[in-house]
């Protein structure tokens, strides 16, 4: 595996330590601002505005200039690192709340050209193994990043966490600059020839599914908390590490689940939400369990999100792999996580108690398992030839 899909990583995983890390920093950041925690929260969902709206946007007008993958994602990293910076610096919360969407549009974006690069720089049959590397980033993130980010809040300050990762973002716009070959085509790919993508109904299929893989897992995943301390009996002091266990669960099953994407795409994705809704409706029935419940969680943290690099080889072999193909999937799966946790929330406020977002979860699942079943009629449908053939007959 060449050592740019590393470089590629660990891009990644700066960038989505920053869209987690306010989680960790909230009576931090609530003390700075004298603002409520809630306004605290909105620095999140403000961020995942930013690279649902945003960054199809900024990744459809780069591509109406014709700017090359390399040169772009250094543009967007830049622009990462300026936006990031500013709100390192400010006393505003207007200032920091638009900065925190400016860094989201930029995220996206690196998204989208980062795994356009990936597909690029490795040969077909590894792009899921790949693609597993790139997205393994925000697996780290969320097991070592956000708690080195609030680990440095608690000790030095907010802002001393904000400006660590626009040192880890110039980093790697160095490493990038240095490593990154420029792209094999003779003359990038225009945007009319991807807006023409998505003309294809089955990339939209992939794009549903990669939705509810990710919004059942976040369903379950953002109310943990609540349900391990009010339903399981656990003390707060216990969750960091029970959701460490997770963490490294998500790290484990990206590995795995990059190895075999490739050539078992679509049994990965059913085996994985089979595994996901068994693991849902257990921790349902046996919440009051401490062994079941962090068994589940474990389980959870084996086969939700992990299911990353099978999505993304999906959509790599249902249509041309372009960067605003990818950009869009990043963009689908923000709303399918939107999408999970405002559910799950609903669940909760409309009085079905503190295990509705597992049930909701549970569904959500349900669909996705739905939305693959017209392909696993088709033969040889994990093979990255038929996957091929079988996208462009749309």
């Amino acid at each position: 595996m060449p050592l740019v899909v590393y470089i590629l990583g660990l891009t990644i995983f700066s960038l989505t330590t920053s869209e987690f890390m306010v989680a960790g920093m909230m009576p931090s950041l609530a003390a700075a601002f004298d603002i409520s925690l809630e306004q605290v929260g909105s620095l999140i969902s403000m961020y995942a505005f930013g690279m649902v709206i945003g960054g199809p946007l900024l990744t459809a007008g780069l591509l109406k200039l014709r700017v090359p993958n390399k040169s772009a994602l250094l543009w967007l990293l830049a622009l990462y690192a300026a936006a990031q910076s500013i709100a390192a610096s400010t006393d505003s919360y207007t200032i920091m709340t638009l900065a925190r969407i400016a860094t989201g549009v930029a995220a996206s974006a690196c998204i989208g050209t980062a795994l356009s690069i990936c597909a690029e720089v490795v040969a077909v049959e590894a792009r899921g193994r790949a693609a597993s590397i790139v997205l393994g980033g925000l697996m780290l993130a969320a097991a070592l990043g956000v708690p080195i980010a609030t680990l440095i809040d608690q000790n030095v300050g907010w802002r001393a966490s904000f400006w660590l990762v626009v040192a880890l973002t110039a980093l790697c716009a160095v490493a990038i600059s240095i490593r990154v070959p420029l792209s094999k085509s003779s003359a990038p790919i225009g945007l009319s020839k991807e807006l023409a993508e998505f003309k294809n109904g089955h990339l939209w299929s992939a794009y549903a599914t990669s939705a509810f893989i990710i919004g059942a897992t976040f369903a379950a995943f953002s109310y943990f908390t609540p349900i391990l301390t009010e339903v399981t009996g656990f003390s707060i002091t216990a969750i960091p590490w029970l959701l460490g266990m997770y963490g490294v669960a998500n790290i484990v099953g990206n590995a795995v689940v990059g190895r075999y994407a490739d050539k078992h795409t679509y049994s990965v994705m059913v085996c994985g939400l089979l595994l996901l809704i068994t693991a849902l409706v257990a921790f349902s029935l046996l919440a009051q369990s401490a062994t079941a419940s962090i068994m589940m969680v474990i389980l959870i943290g084996l086969v939700g999100v992990t299911m990353n690099p099978a999505m993304v080889a999906r959509v790599m072999r249902t249509a041309r792999p372009g960067t605003l193909v990818n950009t869009v999937h990043a963009s689908v799966i923000n709303i399918g996580l939107g999408m999970g946790v405002w559910l799950g929330g609903l669940g909760i406020s409309t009085g079905y108690g503190l295990l509705s977002p597992l049930w909701v979860g549970t569904l959500l699942a349900v669909l996705g398992l739905l939305s693959l079943l017209p392909y696993l009629a088709r033969r040889g449908s994990d093979s990255p030839s038929s996957q091929s053939a079988f996208g462009k007959q749309a």
